[in-house]
């Protein structure tokens, strides 16, 4: 930026702000992110107590604030919109004008972070279990498997509605949208410790009691058998019905497997849920023609999953398990 008048109003407060700690140009234009000349024109303009030259501007304060009321009570519509709505109001202004405006009060047009729905009894079952858990240590999560199924899509472009927000509002609950837990169907089952991956599993049918059963049999053990060899292991899943069924139960009591207690609808609390976000995020860009080539992806993309990357998502346990704690059992931010 080589221009004052391209500075944004949050980017003069930082520049007036750190010239009046001290700092140097160099550093305060690093901090306000434009250019060095930009700082110095600000700030020689702000001592000559010369007033900003060009057109004057078309809206008021009062018509700002209708902006700023109307994008924060309506955080998900788009800039068309929230200008027709803003003109309905009695200002006129033109579309880009309102865009400007928007991103001078600090909005920014991001995707909403999506947290599982959760009920008051779910969440203090969350909370009891993360402070029964607060202690563990790294060397007890290593030896737990972590487990869980993902549906994985042809295409990963179309991500839902975009949200109007500002810096450090990604967890407000009004700029956040629900999910439910269960999706009509899923496709891959998979499995991580923090000695790697294991095989994946592509599912073919509805996850019933017996199929997952089947799952745990042909792709659970021998992940089980790479991961730790005869070593001791706990292993998690989640509270889906074919999960917590008394046969699927019976299963690892026949087979001498022990099974970590979870909280229901927690896929925060879940490593293997940022390692699906991986895998997709590395999948962004491939274009797959049908199904058989979508499974010949997924095994690509997971295959070269690093014991390290591996190891330092489940060395994130203790954070996540102090997150839960401190949000009362409310949804975070993993």
């Amino acid at each position: 930026m080589g221009k004052t008048s391209d500075l944004t109003a949050v980017q003069k407060t930082i520049i007036d702000t750190l010239h009046k700690e001290g700092k140097t140009q160099k550093v305060i234009a690093k901090e306000a992110g434009c250019s060095q000349s930009s700082v110095s024109k600000h700030i020689n303009r702000q001592a000559k107590g010369r007033k900003k030259c060009g057109r004057k501007k078309c809206t008021s304060s009062r018509d700002n604030r209708t902006l700023q009321r109307i994008v924060t009570t309506n955080p998900f519509k788009n800039v068309g919109e929230i200008h027709k709505e803003w003109t309905a109001a009695g200002v006129s202004a033109s579309r880009t004008t309102t865009r400007r405006l928007m991103k001078d009060m600090g909005f920014r047009c991001r995707i909403p972070c999506v947290k599982p729905l959760l009920n008051k009894k779910q969440r203090k079952k969350r909370l009891a279990w993360a402070k029964d858990k607060k202690d563990w240590t790294d060397a007890e999560w290593s030896k737990v498997m972590f487990s869980d199924e993902s549906k994985f899509c042809i295409s990963f472009g179309n991500q839902g509605p975009r949200v109007w927000r500002k810096s450090g509002e990604a967890q407000n609950p009004r700029c956040m949208r629900s999910s439910v837990k269960f999706p009509p169907s899923v496709m891959v089952w998979g499995a991580m410790s923090s000695a790697g991956v294991g095989p994946l599993c592509f599912l073919r049918s509805r996850v019933n009691a017996a199929v997952y059963q089947e799952v745990l049999e042909h792709f659970m053990l021998p992940a089980a058998d790479q991961l730790y060899g005869d070593a001791d292991f706990t292993f998690q899943q989640d509270l889906a019905p074919a999960h917590s069924a008394k046969t699927t139960s019976t299963w690892f009591k026949d087979h001498g497997i022990p099974v970590l207690d979870w909280p229901a609808n927690s896929p925060d609390l879940n490593p293997i849920e940022n390692l699906w976000g991986i895998v997709k995020r590395r999948m962004q860009y491939a274009r797959p023609n049908n199904a058989e080539e979508l499974k010949t992806t997924i095994r690509a993309t997971w295959a070269p999953i690093t014991p390290e990357q591996c190891h330092r998502l489940i060395e994130s346990m203790p954070r996540r398990i102090t997150a839960v704690i401190e949000a009362k059992g409310a949804p975070t931010k993993y």
